[in-house]
């Protein structure tokens, strides 16, 4: 009775596994065909791809045009069009017309319309936004712009807070960013290409760059990077970021993130390539090198001096975080000679108590504060500082009087900590917040000889990095006739060149006149 039973059952769910295989396999033909003449046909053809009957968002409306009196039918998506413009711009010039000989394009009143013949660029028209019109007895379908994705107004960069210089930062709108960024440049040089860069969804990047500027090579290799990708959906540019990474496992970024329109377009023209994405309110800069991540973007918007006296204070933030916790341990532990007697006494009457040795301590407090800091990021704003004072403050003080954590080890441990906080790229601030784990645990083990091994190894790691063929370290190593702006910047009427590392093609900043 049973094995009956369950016979049934599997013969029904195979009948329904068949059933949506053919329908799958008949939707799969469908898109690859060609436009029908009969409106009937494209009618029902678009009514199955969008499942109408359980689609609120799909919209088929029919229609008759004037003069002709021919039938015909705009499909689009509810959600994300501008009806305003639909029935302005495509509606009532149809229904209102009196001339049969004129043609749609003459009728239409739209800033872009383009005629399709395929199923396939029907479907992504109006998954972009657009409206199409399907005409009876015209194999032919017209495609007219009418997208109006809700996003956010223009508002201010919340990672990368500038004393000088725009405000402005992109938002989830690509129309808009490019905007932002076309703004910047008078000149017609400035390219803006699109690639579609998943199978399924049909995500583009838009490719924006000074075609007199860039260097076809680099250009070529970006594309080609690009249209390399067998999957179904990116929809942002940090999942783009991670793709198109040279070196997926390195620990060092390779792509610049920024959110600032100003700084993207400082960068395109210096023949650098930006990319765009829907959704996304950020591009990526390519290629990238170490300079790129140690500079922040309101330097060249303060004076000379100024701006190498915040260089000066990063760099010396940078050396902090990375080594002050693994030189309190070495010393500590392995080389107490190199401390002054009075000093050595100090710390020793501070340890006294403490039982774990050096090294757990620093550990224990890094790891605190590292959780303390990513408590304070996921918690609501309102709270987020209090989590901060609340961890820093008494923890700190508690796990002194429990003589637990030594005093010494707080103040080292909270000045480490502090000045990663002058790092403003997200990345690179990672990346150097991994790398002071690694001297930690290289100091523990042997010291500072440990920290010379990493040292040495993480610079010829950083040495064999490119990013898209550049030199990660460059231009100081190896150099290249450029405006050499590293670890300090020149005065700008001295930065006559662009970087020649990334061989533009008119490498000298100078005024065009012709």
């Amino acid at each position: 009775m049973l094995k009956n039973l369950r016979s049934k059952i599997d013969q029904i769910t195979q009948q329904q596994e068949d059933k949506e295989n053919v329908h799958s396999d008949e939707l799969i033909r469908l898109k690859q065909c060609n436009i029908f003449r009969e409106l009937d046909k494209n009618s029902e053809a678009i009514a199955k791809i969008y499942k109408l009957h359980k689609n609120r968002d799909i919209s088929i409306r029919n229609l008759t045009i004037g003069g002709s009196e021919v039938n015909a039918c705009i499909v689009f998506l509810i959600p994300i069009v501008n009806a305003e413009i639909i029935e302005r711009s495509i509606i009532e010039p149809l229904l209102t017309n009196l001339d049969r000989n004129k043609e749609i394009e003459m009728l239409i009143v739209n800033q872009s319309i383009k005629k399709i013949s395929t199923y396939k660029e029907v479907l992504l028209e109006v998954n972009k936004g657009n409206t199409v019109l399907f005409i009876d007895n015209c194999s032919i379908a017209f495609s007219m712009e009418t997208a109006q994705v809700k996003a956010r107004n223009i508002e201010k960069a919340e990672t990368e807070v500038i004393l000088k210089g725009p405000k402005e930062a992109f938002t989830e709108n690509v129309a808009d960013n490019i905007s932002l960024i076309r703004k910047k440049f008078r000149t017609e040089s400035l390219i803006n290409e699109s690639i579609t860069v998943s199978k399924k969804n049909n995500d583009e990047v838009y490719i924006l760059y000074l075609e007199d500027v860039v260097n076809e090579e680099l250009l070529e290799n970006v594309k080609k990077s690009l249209q390399s990708f067998e999957v179904d959906v990116i929809q942002n540019i940090g999942i783009l970021e991670q793709y198109i990474e040279d070196r997926e496992k390195s620990i060092f970024p390779t792509t610049l993130y920024t959110e600032k329109p100003d700084r993207a377009a400082s960068f395109i023209q210096d023949g650098y390539i930006v990319l765009l994405m829907h959704s996304s309110p950020a591009c990526l800069v390519l290629p990238a090198t170490f300079w790129a991540f140690f500079h922040t973007p309101d330097e060249h918007y303060l004076r000379f001096l100024f701006g190498n006296f915040t260089r000066a204070l990063r760099g010396m933030a940078i050396f902090i975080a990375l080594f002050t916790s693994a030189i309190y341990i070495s010393i500590t532990n392995y080389h107490a000679q190199m401390i002054p007697p009075d000093l050595l006494l100090a710390i020793s009457s501070t340890r006294e108590r403490v039982p774990f040795p050096a090294f757990i301590e620093i550990l224990i407090m890094e790891i605190a504060f590292e959780l303390i800091r990513e408590a304070g990021l996921r918690v609501p704003n309102p709270i987020g500082p209090t989590i901060g004072i609340v961890g820093a403050l008494i923890l700190g003080q508690a796990a002194v009087e429990a003589n637990v954590i030594s005093p010494l080890v707080i103040i080292v441990v909270a000045l480490s900590g502090l000045s990663s906080f002058a790092v403003s790229d997200i990345s690179f601030n990672f990346a150097i917040r991994i790398i002071r784990f690694i001297f930690i645990i290289a100091a523990g083990i042997l010291g500072i000889y440990g920290m010379v091994v990493i040292f040495v190894m993480g610079l010829s790691y950083m040495v064999s990095i490119r990013s898209f063929g550049v030199p990660y370290l460059a231009p100081m190593t190896p150099r290249y006739k450029a405006s050499q702006d590293t670890v300090f910047r020149k005065i700008l009427q001295n930065e006559r060149w662009r970087p020649g590392f990334l061989r533009p093609k008119d490498l000298e900043k100078k005024g065009d006149t012709t």
